[in-house]
């Protein structure tokens, strides 16, 4: 075998293990996890550039998944999302999670999930799963997994009025009552008013040994601009650490050495701050990137941890006026990387938005064939969920066009196609009566009315809904009128007298076009007004959009989309008014001005036959002979 034939041989074998890798990929990726799970959604975490910037290993991270109606179906979750499940890329993982809040009538949810390990510049996705009915679903891990055995301590403050309580294994609580700050960055806060502090007891896994690593992370937002303001203090004696506000400046002072001051931060903005301990300086990351730093080393303290003030007053040392949310504590140093991370999702920016992403629903077995229709249709009861009032008196009164037009519509169909049968019917008997219309030359008023006896009492009530047939009887009518004022059926009809039996068919025929028009105004202000009126409702609800954005100073996609998509509705219920109305009205008139054409053509021909059947004496002579008079 020479070169060319070895080479050509190992191409193809390296091209199908490559296949065979990237099928075995897009298998593991497709798998169900598990077929009581009825719905997933794929969750991505973007690393790169273009999300969180991530150029290290930042670890094993705890990320918070935001869940809202325009990203998660609430209606196909359990009211509780105790059927929800993290499972990762390899379809078998179940990943770790902690819910802080679930609320299905607000459709908002906070979820923690444990990343393994977070690579930089990646993307890593995993799939939520939801949609179990199962009473006998099998429960997931501990809550307390979620968190590495690194993690000492961490605090949601999600209670109301309590004590925080530690969302870790270590129980680590505090025992002072807290006041909490609803609506909070992420739930529900902490608020501090400036008075006493809230502390945190010492035990056995918060102590600190000389040279402690240690890493604290939260999220503050200064209520004004404070001087010296305490957000997080340890001291005994001599050894003091604390974490400071000074005129918006995050301080770190060790004993009495300062970090030096850097850019301040603007009050009442949410601001992440981590504080790492490496065992030689002490290092503060501000919004995901270093702030400043101090040497030294941690010295050993079993003192309780106070939070927005100090235990014993110190002088020129203040408490802290803000909120605060979202603390946690480790005994390892994390990386900057990790302190990014932190800020990048937790967060409502559209950064945070760009590096945790979650995709479209998917069906399991049974429920894919109609998956996306049904997610579709799902995403208009999430919409309607944010419809604020005045959307819903434009889709009231959109609504009611809809029932009284095609209440209209309904009955009009119904009319037509029976004066249709009946006119069918008698079309096809007068074709017969036509060619003698001395039968109307009676006095039973019963023969007339069917046609000369052509007519059988099964089709009589069919032709006696017809417009033809109510027009041949008022000319029937008036030729037997007409006759009987000479007290003598010999004569015929004089030309004033057709005339004036032509005028009362036309009047029959304005009659029955009322008749057959009757209601049809309905459907034309659902076509003209239908989109008005919708258009109404999108703009009154974009302007209350506007307004509460402007008023709550918060813009970002989460805050508007909602808002903006019910204030749309408003507009589609509006088109979904006038479309059919439209389509409707134009099939309806159709069908009318085919019936005005019969009639007109029915007159026609009813005067040309009374006409020829009906002479006087005297038109005899003027007609060459031709016909008999009566």
């Amino acid at each position: 075998m020479n070169q060319r034939s070895i080479f050509s041989l190992l191409s193809r074998l390296a091209i199908s293990v490559v296949l065979t890798g990237h099928l075995q990929a897009e298998e593991a990726a497709a798998a169900w996890w598990n077929p009581d799970w009825s719905q997933r959604q794929p969750l991505t975490l973007d690393t790169g550039a273009d999300a969180a910037g991530i150029t290290d290993p930042a670890g094993v991270v705890t990320v918070l998944v935001r869940l809202h109606d325009g990203n998660f179906q609430f209606a196909n979750a359990r009211e509780d999302g105790s059927d929800l499940r993290f499972v990762a890329a390899d379809g078998k993982t179940i990943l770790s999670h902690q819910i802080e809040s679930y609320d299905n009538l607000l459709n908002e949810a906070f979820v923690w999930v444990k990343f393994p390990e977070v690579k930089p510049a990646s993307k890593e996705v995993i799939n939520v799963y939801y949609g179990n009915v199962d009473a006998a679903m099998s429960a997931p891990e501990k809550p307390t997994a979620t968190y590495d055995s690194d993690t000492v301590l961490v605090y949601h403050f999600a209670g109301r009025g309590t004590a925080p309580t530690d969302a870790t294994a270590n129980t680590n609580n505090s025992d002072t009552v807290a006041t909490t700050a609803e609506s909070s960055l992420i739930g529900n806060g902490l608020r501090l008013l400036g008075n006493s502090p809230v502390l945190i007891p010492n035990t056995p896994t918060l102590e600190w040994k000389v040279g402690q690593l240690l890493t604290i992370s939260t999220w503050i937002k200064p209520s004004a601009l404070q001087e010296n303001a305490v957000i997080l203090s340890r001291a005994d004696g001599q050894n003091s650490i604390r974490l400071l506000i000074d005129q918006g400046v995050p301080v770190i002072q060790f004993g009495s050495t300062r970090s030096q001051a850097g850019a301040p931060l603007a009050p009442l903005v949410w601001s992440h701050l981590v504080l790492v301990a490496d065992g030689m300086t002490l290092k503060l990351v501000v919004n995901g990137v270093t702030y400043a730093s101090i040497e030294g080393t941690l010295p050993a303290l079993n003192s309780p941890y106070s939070i927005g003030g100090l235990v014993t007053e110190a002088t020129g040392i203040n408490s802290f006026s803000g909120e605060l949310d979202e603390l946690s504590i480790s005994k390892i140093a994390r990386t900057e990387s990790w302190a990014k991370l932190m800020f990048a999702t937790q967060g409502a920016s559209d950064t945070a938005q760009r590096t945790l992403s979650i995709g479209a629903m998917e069906m399991g077995e049974g429920g894919g064939e109609h998956g996306g229709v049904m997610e579709h249709l799902s995403l208009f009861g999430d919409i309607a969920n944010n419809m604020m009032f005045d959307g819903w008196i434009a889709i009231g009164v959109c609504a009611i066009m809809i029932v009284v037009g095609w209440t209209v519509a309904v009955k009009k169909f119904i009319y037509l196609n029976s004066i249709e049968k009946g006119t069918k019917i008698f079309l096809k008997k007068w074709k017969e009566l036509s060619t003698d219309l001395t039968a109307l030359d009676t006095e039973d008023n019963k023969s007339v009315s069917s046609l000369g006896g052509q007519v059988d009492d099964s089709d009589q009530s069919l032709i006696q809904k017809s417009p033809l047939f109510h027009i041949y009887k008022i000319g029937a009518d008036e030729i037997r009128h007409r006759l009987d004022q000479d007290n003598t059926r010999v004569h015929g009809l004089s030309g004033r007298s057709i005339q004036a039996i032509r005028a009362s068919l036309d009047a029959g025929l304005v009659h029955e076009t009322h008749r057959l028009s009757d209601g049809l105004v309905y459907l034309t202000m659902s076509i003209a007004g239908g989109p008005y009126v919708g258009l109404l409702g999108t703009v009154v609800g974009v302007m209350i959009t506007f307004a509460i954005i402007a008023k709550s100073g918060e813009v970002n996609v989460n805050s508007i989309a909602p808002g903006i998509a019910s204030a749309l509705l408003a507009t589609v219920v509006g088109l979904v008014v006038a479309i059919p109305a439209l389509f409707i009205y134009s099939y309806i008139n159709g069908r009318i001005k085919n019936s005005l054409g019969l009639m007109q053509v029915f007159i026609d021909e009813f005067v040309a036959k009374m006409a020829e059947f009906y002479r006087p004496l005297n038109a005899e002579s003027d007609s060459n002979g031709g016909g008999s008079s009566h």
